[in-house]
């Protein structure tokens, strides 16, 4: 089998498992953090309660979130070897940060935390968490700002041989406007990730109506404002980040519309079944305008098709074929988008119930919103999927393409690529399989498990 797809495969494996972990480690964070500030400030022994409970679900989702992570890293030198020498120094700079910083601060405060309870003052020990939850989130930044380099590189100059690039002005590096739209994206998706686990949690409880039903009362009033927060935010950050990529990634935007032709004003398409082969529609319901209004805030505006764009960057970067796959972006943002607006639209529904008091839920409702837990991890990893494809067929754009990144056949063989693949997805199966598991049986175990 072809090296360049195994190694693709393997990467966007293991890349999507990571991003599984990421979000709710985030979200769960930050939440834990609230509620024992909530503590501190009360004096309400129930916040210290909940704050115990959710910071132990945080604990094992961040434990099983780091060992995938460890993975991503070693196959830059395994199976991208190239692309690792020409961007090695850049690269490594954020890479390294994220790991003596914001990890290593994440790591240790964690520690401090979870064997500081009774041992440290109060406030003092509200801090531990929200150092924790401001490590978390700094680990997420730097991450972004060298994944925000393949996506619109700044601050670097070429080589005098032009084999690789160098960093050049490290300012411009981590301000790159990118980061700056695809930072509070990400961030916000961790936020209502977090909500939707804390409103299916609590819900279960009380559906079945346990012994600790006033607590996960308190639980989920945090929580459906929580989510709903999250919501809004990702749908606002989700907004501005679609406006910019039409400037800087203007293909990918084309691609998850199946915009073959340029059109002004743009139409949005509600269901496109498209010939990628032939750049036409085979069946399409398109709403006039509406593709407009979303990329310029008006009813008027040119968005650039596939076609047009595909002619620029022949004369641009030479001959080539610069059109990511059309079905995986324009399904993959319809994911996103659809699962996002059902989030919104179940947190919106939780929160009015609860600011009117009313904790009881049908069986059927109860079940329906507990499912709904399974939603953010679809936007989460479509969301993923769409910023890595529609970017193809640069693995740094404008700069290699991915071809271009792959490590040797002499390094690694097609053999050697689909054995650890396999690997791979035992092993992930298996974390995967472990972190659900003792996260429903902590959250089913209730508030006593965590004391």
């Amino acid at each position: 089998m072809d090296t360049l797809f195994l190694a693709r495969a393997q990467f966007a494996f293991t890349a999507v498992f990571h991003f599984f972990f990421i979000p709710l480690t985030l979200g769960l964070s930050i939440f834990t953090a609230i509620l024992e500030t909530a503590w501190v400030k009360t004096g309400n022994e129930r916040y210290k309660q909940l704050a115990r409970f959710w910071g132990n679900l945080f604990l094992i989702n961040f434990a099983v979130g780091v060992v995938t992570g460890i993975v991503m890293e070693f196959q830059f030198g395994m199976n991208w070897s190239e692309y690792s020498r020409f961007v090695g120094d850049i690269f490594g700079v954020p890479l390294a940060i994220e790991a003596l910083l914001a990890f290593s601060v994440e790591a240790t405060f964690i520690g401090i935390w979870l064997f500081g309870w009774n041992r440290l003052p109060k406030a003092l020990h509200a801090a531990t968490i929200w150092i924790v939850a401001l490590g978390s989130t700094l680990s997420a930044f730097w991450i972004l700002v060298a994944n925000s380099f393949m996506q619109y590189p700044v601050g670097y100059k070429m080589a005098a041989d032009s084999s690789r690039a160098e960093m050049a002005d490290f300012f411009a590096f981590i301000f790159n406007p990118h980061v700056w739209k695809q930072f509070p994206h990400v961030l916000a998706g961790g936020v209502v990730t977090g909500g939707f686990l804390v409103i299916a949690v609590s819900i279960w409880h009380l559906v079945r109506a346990t012994t600790e039903r006033e607590a996960f009362k308190t639980s989920l009033k945090f929580g459906a404002f929580y989510a709903v927060t999250g919501a809004i935010l990702v749908t606002l950050a989700g907004h501005a980040q679609m406006q910019d990529l039409l400037k800087t990634q203007p293909m990918k935007v084309a691609a998850a519309e199946a915009l073959w032709e340029s059109e002004n004003p743009a139409s949005f398409s509600l269901l496109t079944i498209g010939d990628e082969r032939e750049l036409r529609d085979i069946f399409a319901i398109r709403i006039p305008r509406l593709l407009s209004f979303l990329a310029y805030d008006r009813f008027e505006g040119e968005v650039k098709g596939i076609r047009e764009l595909q002619k620029t960057y022949e004369t641009k970067y030479g001959p080539g074929n610069y059109i990511p796959s059309v079905v995986t972006a324009y399904w993959s943002f319809r994911f996103m988008v659809g699962a996002g607006t059902v989030m919104l639209m179940t947190s919106l529904f939780v929160l009015y119930r609860v600011v009117k008091g009313n904790y009881t839920f049908s069986s059927r409702v109860g079940t329906l919103i507990i499912w709904s837990s399974i939603l953010p991890w679809i936007a989460n990893s479509s969301g993923w999927i769409l910023a890595e494809m529609g970017r193809q067929p640069w693995l740094v754009f404008g700069l290699l393409k991915t071809e271009e990144g792959l490590s040797p056949a002499s390094v690694v063989s097609s053999t050697e690529l689909m054995l650890s693949l396999g690997v791979f997805i035992v092993i992930y199966g298996v974390l995967t399989f472990t972190d659900v598991y003792l996260l429903r049986k902590y959250a089913i175990a209730g508030l006593d498990s965590s004391e």
